[in-house]
């Protein structure tokens, strides 16, 4: 199952792409209606990137999870999750999502309630 943040427009944007272009997808669910305990994480995790949980308990987070999402799509889609994982496209994929992370309501289908301050601000309330 992957968690995104469903109150970013930039995040429910990106899964969407996905569930019209990836056939074999796993569960994709916002993670403010998801049951985190049950599934061995917790808000601030998923406030901070992607999760992908496995059947087994698994965890993967930011671009790991994008690769493991890619991975079970299964063809080119797993060329391009197994790649993400090796020594040096890891660390530089990582150094991406970071960077996607911060500018999301910058980005096509961002908006400003996009931003990780606005989260942050929300939650301090």
């Amino acid at each position: 199952m992957l968690l995104f943040d469903g109150d970013c427009a930039f995040c429910t944007t990106c899964v969407t792409w996905m569930q019209r272009h990836i056939r074999r997808l796993d569960a994709a669910v916002p993670y403010q209606f998801a049951e985190l305990d049950t599934l061995g994480v917790d808000a601030a995790e998923c406030e901070r990137a992607l999760q992908w949980v496995g059947a087994d308990g698994t965890v993967l987070s930011a671009q790991l999870a994008v690769a493991q999402v890619l991975v079970g799509a299964g063809k080119g889609w797993a060329v391009i999750g197994r790649a993400i994982r090796l020594p040096g496209i890891r660390q530089i994929s990582g150094v991406v999502y970071r960077w996607i992370s911060r500018n999301r309501y910058r980005l096509p289908g961002g908006t400003p309630a996009c931003a990780l301050d606005a989260h942050r601000s929300r939650d301090a309330r």
